[in-house]
């Protein structure tokens, strides 16, 4: 029992979130060359669109990795006993429970404009996107997603709280950092609802906030835009069976 406490306090809060989709990690496993640590399904998703290399840090990742990464086990027994704050309601919550928690937490959502369950991209099971939209909408928002782009191949976007255009997902995180800093106005984010997950009734009450929070990557670079959620994991199951271990 000493023991398990002594390796307990050796970790650090960021140790438990997954540096893919920013979130408290959920069955998370490890990289052996590396040790680094993401949430299963932002590894394989990620293991699909890079192909040989760690998320993180680009070092190389074996096949047997790539369709079957180890469990970090230990990493899950000290979330299960160990106790974070809310990033916004400051309550105490085992880090094993904290996604459960994001999806109660009022001040959670209202701060960055989506309920815990973070976009589909990332690739767990309770990380935003809505399951159970249509096929219409997910098309609709996958158009928007393509035609809005700039000279280089990058969406563009308007910025909601001065509606100036034409600004890639990095020139509005810089423009809105720059400019709109303090500004808190309930507003939708042009960027998620241009996802395939994309919900345009979903509200932001801090917009740059919820920039910083979710939109540090581009999600195309990561993932392919034109297939949802349940296909790309799919995708990655029948993929993993044709990988010579």
């Amino acid at each position: 029992m000493a023991e398990d406490l002594s390796a307990a306090t050796s970790y650090t809060e960021d140790d438990f979130y997954c540096p893919v989709c920013q979130e408290v990690l959920k069955t998370p496993v490890r990289t052996a060359a590396c040790q680094h640590v993401f949430c299963r399904k932002c590894f394989l998703t990620a293991m699909r669109e890079s192909g040989i290399h760690c998320p993180l840090c680009r070092g190389n990742v074996t096949r047997r990795e790539r369709a079957c990464p180890e469990r970090a086990l230990d990493l899950e027994n000290i979330m299960r006993k160990l106790s974070g704050s809310c990033r916004c309601c400051a309550k105490q919550i085992k880090f094993y429970r904290m996604r459960h928690h994001y999806k109660s937490c009022k001040k959670y959502q209202d701060e960055y404009g989506v309920s815990a369950i973070i976009p589909n991209f990332q690739i767990s099971q309770d990380s935003v996107g809505n399951s159970n939209r249509s096929e219409t909408s997910t098309s609709d928002n996958i158009e928007t997603y393509q035609e809005n782009t700039s000279s280089s191949g990058h969406p563009t976007f308007k910025c909601p709280l001065c509606q100036e255009s034409n600004f890639t997902r990095q020139r509005l995180l810089d423009h809105c950092n720059s400019n709109h800093l303090f500004q808190i106005v309930p507003v939708t984010c042009p960027i998620c609802v241009s996802l395939p997950w994309g919900d345009p009734s979903q509200i932001t009450r801090n917009f740059v906030s919820h920039l910083n929070q979710r939109h540090q990557f581009d999600y195309g670079e990561f993932v392919n835009l034109q297939l949802d959620e349940e296909t790309q994991y799919q995708t990655a199951v029948e993929e993993s069976f044709q990988v010579n271990i």
